[in-house]
């Protein structure tokens, strides 16, 4: 198993990391409870032993499985959760970063973990009126009460990276959007990997699925499936044939080394990020397994430039230095 120790951190957490955004339940189709949680045995069975959740996804009913399935496994996990979105009085999300919400919702967080503490607690979203510095105390404080281990950010923004160099040895990773599907936040990445000194943790980092290989152009999704939605924008339009010309160019690849489709894309992110850790949702045994593939070999640069191309990005001087590339 391909493990890192996150950057100012003791903990030690295998590359593939174990979504519990479709473990919620929530706008991802039909999930069934049993089988996420023989997903969840399986993972730590074959040494995945790093699951990134978030109090608010499915409401808190994500944190609640996984508490659930990690029982009696406690100490076999690394476990990651996140905060600063509730929902209001009118049922609308909003980013509440505040110390009162924090103390709050770590509180309920650990109730539905069913654990004395998160081994890596993360904003989830800025919520643009507490300070950084206000929230690294208040995360600071329940570091000393044992409660939370270290702590992260998430969905960070270039505007974000000079206030948190100030902050920056308090934490331990960032976590952003990040796929063949995706290079948007790529300026970011770099420069919160190389100037803050952050493990990368990437989501999206199948594309919702569409870097698959699993879908085409006339795939459809139930209405309680959040990707029916032109908001999501993967699987809509001028983006959805482009994603389809990205797969077509993993698949060629897939089948030169007779792997998965959906390995190849996840090993790009691997090695065109070293110290990085992917997420990918997990619903199933089986995608678990699939993911798995993607770990123990390398792609070769030629096949990360191929990659690059396809996506109709020109390979960038990072991908020639010493710190970027492949491994």
């Amino acid at each position: 198993m391909e493990q890192i120790t996150l950057e100012n951190s003791t903990l030690k957490v295998s590359r593939l990391c174990f979504g519990g955004c479709p473990m919620g339940g929530h706008g991802w189709g039909d999930v069934s409870k049993a089988e996420v949680i023989k997903a969840v045995h399986s993972a730590l069975d074959k040494k995945v032993n790093f699951f990134d959740t978030a109090d608010i996804y499915g409401r808190g009913e994500s944190e609640k499985i996984l508490g659930e399935a990690l029982r009696g496994r406690r100490e076999e996990a690394v476990i990651a959760s996140k905060f600063g979105v509730r929902m209001d009085a009118n049922n609308k999300a909003i980013y509440d970063n505040s110390p009162q919400w924090i103390n709050e919702t770590l509180n309920n967080s650990l109730k539905r973990l069913k654990t004395d503490y998160i081994d890596l607690y993360q904003i989830h979203y800025r919520d643009d009126k507490t300070s950084l510095v206000e929230i690294v105390e208040t995360l600071e404080k329940l570091k000393k009460e044992e409660k939370i281990r270290y702590f992260g950010l998430s969905n960070l923004k270039m505007s974000d990276v000079n206030e948190i160099t100030h902050v920056k040895s308090h934490f331990s990773t960032f976590q952003n959007e990040f796929s063949l599907a995706n290079r948007d936040h790529e300026p970011v990445i770099f420069k919160s990997t190389h100037e803050l000194g952050l493990s990368p943790l990437t989501w999206g980092s199948l594309g919702q699925g569409i870097l698959t290989g699993k879908y085409d152009s006339q795939s459809k999704f139930d209405s309680n499936d959040r990707r029916s939605r032109p908001i999501y924008k993967n699987f809509h339009g001028e983006k959805l044939q482009h994603n389809l010309r990205i797969v077509e160019g993993l698949r060629n690849i897939a089948d030169q080394i007779n792997k998965p489709v959906s390995a190849v894309a996840i090993r790009w992110i691997l090695d065109f990020l070293p110290g990085s850790v992917v997420i990918t949702g997990v619903k199933s045994r089986e995608q678990l397994e699939m993911n798995e593939l993607s770990l123990g070999w390398t792609l070769d640069r030629s096949q990360v430039s191929h990659l690059c191309k396809i996506f109709n990005t020109e390979v960038t001087e990072i991908m020639n230095s010493e710190n970027i590339g492949v491994m």
